[in-house]
């Protein structure tokens, strides 16, 4: 059993699907807004790794849609200042354990890390609904 600090967008229903899995996989769970916390650089590209700066952008956000943000022509400071000004650039979750941090939820990374009850269970990553500043991801309907 992990404590995984879990920096997520609020009320996205992606995000929720993950943190069930990693509770379920007996983890101990402390969720944080990735929107609300006072990032700084150097600690946002701790979550990075050696990944290239294009895999540090959520997909899903409506600047990078439309074109307006390109992340394959941005430099890390480039990338990392318009993260910093708009966190729904990047991809999320972020994972903290101990003194490691991932982005993304990886199942098959993160259960070599620190283990899941079922990898092969989907749960996706970003919002299926996209993007807004204000508004949480909507949960989907009880069926």
């Amino acid at each position: 059993m992990a404590a995984v600090t879990f920096w997520e967008k609020p009320g996205c229903a992606g995000n929720a699907r993950q943190k069930a899995l990693l509770v379920a996989s007996g983890h101990r769970l402390e969720a944080r807004s990735l929107l609300a916390e006072p990032w700084e650089a150097a600690r946002l590209r701790s979550f990075f790794g050696d990944r290239p700066v294009a895999d540090w952008f959520n997909r899903a956000s409506p600047r990078v849609k439309s074109g307006e943000i390109a992340p394959e022509t941005m430099s890390e400071a480039t990338a990392l200042a318009a993260m910093l000004a708009d966190p729904l650039l990047i991809r999320r979750p972020l994972i903290e354990v101990g003194e490691r941090r991932e982005v993304g939820f990886e199942p098959a990374l993160i259960d070599a890390w620190i283990g899941l009850a079922d990898p092969d269970r989907p749960v996706g990553e970003g919002c299926p609904k996209g993007e807004a500043r204000q508004a949480p991801c909507p949960e989907p309907e009880p069926t």
